[in-house]
């Protein structure tokens, strides 16, 4: 079974804003601020992303959530959300859900009803499926944030070539022609989203290089998620603290994790839950 990741959107996404905005969305602007809101009346959530965009065609407010699984109740979420949008920014919401997940997607982007003449809804929002984009068509642009999502690309070809498709992904990423700080968050964000659609063995054998290559503990993304992953896990517990943070899946990082966990003093059986090392691997660090 593939490792499932409740990832920490904001931070994983956050830099691919622009890139998202005008290679997806195909949207042109002239300015974007991010907007802050919480969702407090609907579901106590903050969105994955909304920005301000100033257009030709005036102000919008640009929506983008993040899925790596089919929600039947996507719809209902996201006419809340627009509502809020509206009524508290007083923009029209441009809304897009971006699915990121392995399966096919099988989401509604739509709810109506026609009850009268004054009694009618019909409410649509967009929904790209990462899977769909062609890997070679990413490559011909400059949009290099984007490559942290090649894994999650090119679906048919991913299926089609396994292992050999990843190995490719890490290739081009080497290639990119930005410093090598940069690199370091691309190829750390990829390895991360890699594991919605591949097996924790496969990604250690093709990201095991890349890793010593560059460092990819010095990302300033890799420390982001990871000590904030720790903190909420000692503050929340498992279940808030892996939504919080990321479930790496490296076994030298997990020991890493246990380490730090056991020095604050959770149990061991927490420990073992949240790093998925056995008791008894946990119990020899205690030494």
């Amino acid at each position: 079974m593939s490792q499932k990741y409740d990832l920490t959107m904001k931070n994983i996404f956050s830099d691919m804003a622009d890139d998202i905005v005008s290679y997806f969305l195909g949207l042109q602007y002239t300015k974007i601020d991010e907007l802050n809101i919480e969702f407090a009346r609907v579901e106590r959530r903050d969105s994955d992303m909304i920005f301000k965009c100033t257009t030709d065609k005036g102000n919008v407010a640009v929506h983008i959530e993040f899925q790596s699984e089919n929600d039947e109740k996507m719809p209902y979420r996201m006419l809340r959300y627009s509502l809020e949008i509206m009524e508290k920014h007083n923009l029209i919401p441009y809304q897009v859900v971006v699915y990121i997940g392995k399966d096919n997607v099988k989401m509604a982007n739509s709810l109506s009803y026609d009850f009268g003449e004054q009694n009618t809804l019909d409410y649509k929002y967009r929904i790209i499926n990462v899977g769909d984009i062609k890997y070679t068509d990413v490559l011909k642009t400059d949009y290099y944030d984007l490559y942290s999502l090649l894994p999650l690309m090119d679906q048919n070809k991913r299926k089609e070539e396994g292992e050999k498709y990843l190995e490719r992904c890490v290739e081009a990423i080497k290639d990119i022609p930005l410093d090598i700080n940069k690199k370091k968050d691309i190829a750390f964000k990829a390895e991360i989203l890699s594991g919605i659609v591949y097996k924790r063995d496969v990604i250690e054998k093709v990201f095991s290089e890349v890793v010593k290559m560059f460092r990819i503990e010095e990302s300033e993304t890799y420390k982001m998620i990871i000590q904030k992953g720790i903190q909420k896990g000692i503050e929340e517990g498992i279940e808030k603290g892996i939504e919080k943070g990321i479930e790496k899946g490296a076994k030298e990082k997990s020991i890493k994790i246990a380490k730090k966990l056991l020095k604050e003093g959770m149990d061991i059986d927490r420990i073992a839950e949240i790093t998925e090392l056995s008791k008894d691997e946990i119990k020899k660090l205690m030494n």
